[in-house]
Order: C-alpha cells, then sequence, then structure tokens
C-alpha cells in the first residue's frame, strides 16, 4: 500500500507515479491492444490499471478493484464493508460499468480472454475462402419475430441468434446498460461488432454504446446497428438530473458512431422513433447501408401518443380531434417503410429472413 512518506520515490520525475497510465493511453491510441484479467484485489493506482484497458475480465468473488480497500474505508468513515461489496465483480460489472466480462471462475475468465484476443483483429485473416457455420435456427423464423407492437421491445437476441455463424455472440458488458445489446459475431465468416436496442437507450446503455463502437473502430471492425427503438412520447419531458444525464451520455454515443472510420450498415427492424435514431447510425448519420424489414416505422414520435399532445388556448374540441386525426394519418402513412423507400431515403425494404444474406 502507499504510504505518504515514499511520495519523494514514486513521484519524483516524469518516469515514475502514473507515468504508466499516461503509457497506456499512448499504446491505445497507437493501437496496441491490452487486455486485463483480473483475479485478485486491485487496489489504488493498481485499479487504473485493469480500467484503461480495451477490455476487462473480472472473476467472481476473488476480484476487486477500488481505490482504498475496506481497512481504509473503516478508518476514513468508521463504515464496515466487504471488498465483494465495496470493489467485487458483480458491482463493477452491473453497476459501475468498470469490468466488461464477469467470470465465475478462473477458468471462464481465461476462456472469456482467448474469445477477446480472437476479436482484437490484430492480424488480417487471409483471403481464401474459409467454410463457416450456419445459425442454428432457421432464419425463416424471423417473419415471425418481426415486432409488430412498437410500445415494448422484442428481445433482439432471438433475432442476432438467427443471423450470426454457429448462433455464436460475444456479448460486450453483458450485466451493464441491459437495454442495448453490444459484442461481437461472424457473419458469412465475417467479424462484425453487433449494437443491437433492447429497450430504451438508458444512460448505462449510451455509456457501454460509445465504449463499444470506439473498440470497433480501433480495431477496423465493421459495425451492424440493428435499430428497434422505444417509441417517444410526445409529451413535454420534465429536466431531471437523470434525464440530463442521459442526454449527455447519448450525445457521447453520437459522436463516436458519426467518427467511427469503419463500415456501418444500419437494419430497422421495428420502430425507429426520435433522437434514439441518430445514437443508432440512422439516415442522418451516413451508414454505408440502410435497411428496413417491412415492419419498420420511421417517425419522431409514435403516432399513438399524438393524443396526448396539449392543445394551446382554443376550447374548439371538435376542431382539435379533427385535426389531430388528420396529423395521426399522416403520421402513420409517412412512417411506413414503403413511404421512405419509395422516396430513395434508404437502400431498400427487405424481407427478415433474408436479412442475413443481404
Amino acid at each position: 500500500a502507499f504510504s505518504p512518506c515514499c511520495q519523494s520515490e514514486l513521484f519524483p520525475d516524469k518516469l515514475h507515479g502514473g507515468r504508466v497510465f499516461y503509457n497506456q493511453a499512448i499504446m491505445s491510441a497507437m493501437r496496441i491492444p491490452q487486455v486485463a484479467v483480473v483475479c485478485g484485489p486491485c487496489v489504488a493506482g493498481g485499479a487504473y490499471i485493469p480500467t484503461m484497458a480495451e477490455e476487462t475480465v473480472m472473476v467472481d468473488k476473488i476480484g476487486t478493484l477500488f481505490l482504498a480497500g475496506p481497512p481504509l474505508v473503516k478508518a476514513a468513515t468508521g463504515e464496515n464493508i466487504s471488498a465483494e461489496d465495496l470493489g467485487g465483480a458483480k458491482l463493477h460489472s452491473e453497476v459501475s460499468g468498470c469490468s466488461d466480462h464477469f467470470a465465475s471462475s478462473e477458468k471462464e475468465a481465461y476462456e472469456c480472454i482467448r474469445n477477446i484476443i480472437s476479436t482484437l483483429n490484430h492480424v488480417p485473416l487471409p483471403e481464401e475462402a474459409t467454410e463457416h457455420d450456419s445459425p442454428l435456427y432457421s432464419s425463416d423464423e424471423l417473419l415471425g419475430l418481426a415486432p409488430r407492437d412498437y410500445s415494448c421491445t422484442l428481445p433482439v437476441k432471438l433475432i442476432l441468434s438467427r443471423l450470426v455463424d454457429g448462433s455464436r455472440f460475444q456479448e460486450f458488458k453483458a450485466n451493464y446498460g441491459t437495454t442495448l445489446v453490444t459484442g461481437f459475431g461472424h457473419v458469412e465468416g465475417h467479424l462484425v461488432g453487433i449494437v443491437a436496442n433492447n429497450g430504451e437507450l438508458s444512460h448505462d446503455a449510451s455509456l457501454k454504446g460509445s465504449h463499444f463502437v470506439q473498440l470497433c473502430s480501433q480495431r477496423s471492425i465493421p459495425i451492424l446497428f440493428f435499430q428497434n427503438t422505444a417509441p417517444h412520447t410526445a409529451e413535454p419531458t420534465s429536466i431531471s438530473q437523470a434525464h440530463s444525464n442521459r442526454l449527455k451520455a447519448q450525445a457521447s454515443m453520437m459522436s463516436a458512431v458519426a467518427c467511427a472510420a469503419v463500415p456501418k450498415i444500419t437494419i430497422v427492424i421495428g420502430g425507429c422513433y426520435g433522437s434514439e435514431s441518430y445514437v443508432m447510425c440512422g439516415r442522418s448519420f451516413g451508414p454505408n447501408f440502410l435497411f428496413l424489414w417491412p415492419n419498420a416505422r420511421v417517425a419522431l414520435v409514435d403516432s399513438r401518443h399524438l393524443s396526448t399532445v396539449p392543445q394551446a388556448g382554443d376550447n374548439d374540441c371538435t376542431g382539435h380531434e379533427s385535426e389531430l386525426k388528420h396529423l395521426k394519418e399522416k403520421l402513420e402513412e409517412e412512417s411506413s417503410a414503403f413511404y421512405s423507400s419509395a422516396r430513395l431515403w434508404d437502400d431498400g425494404v427487405i424481407l427478415p429472413q433474408n436479412t442475413r444474406k443481404v
């Protein structure tokens, strides 16, 4: 543990003290991959090393990360807390997001590390054709999985399991920000990063998406976006700290998506509403290809929520109802997948069961 009496030995010049963290950042900028597995306590400065790596695996019950351990917490605040509750694998995988992968054992952690190394895309694969596995589940089942009710979001892993080779999906930050699913898979033998809506894009989900998109950009891995955003209400949203934090996190992901210098393919598999369509590489963010399933809806708001818009001043209810009905019909027509494709705003409507081939 660090003692103040040692500071003259730890911080005498630029090559000591925190220089290792500086070097990690520089190596990352140089595209030198760094992966960490935490199978013991990482305290004080040691806690920064795994958190600055590209991907980190923590082992349950034995791996811990914190700036000061339970004895110092007890001395400073008088609180008794276990190392697991203070900085264990579960906390950092589900709450803080410091850990990208949770492992129940060291054996599982090392298997996870091997999978991570396989997605670094560090050495180009030979160009010759290689055999690839078909999904374990039939792609024809996607027709029955195409969501028609946009008041909820279909569990997106049901769709991914029918698209990627061997239905193998290496998820990134599986327990953090679960309303967005991120991870790596292969399609027809090609390694891709996958970013898929699994509910409302929360603060944690947006931070996870930003981190993952930057990883893909750094590794030169193409990204597939599957849009099925939660419909936004037309009611004014109250200004709150939580809402503000979510906006900032979404803005961070927007920047990451816009600046990612890799091929980007977006498929709208359900609803595509509001600002979340920008975060998920919608039309205005210039994906290399943009396809829609026939059931897709693209709109600022869901037409069903227009009835909640407050009217100002006028008491003519009949006039309002007529105007609202006309507006809803217009929005319903213009949010159709066929309406946008007919105007060449995208690259076409595709059948769900043909998604993998397309």
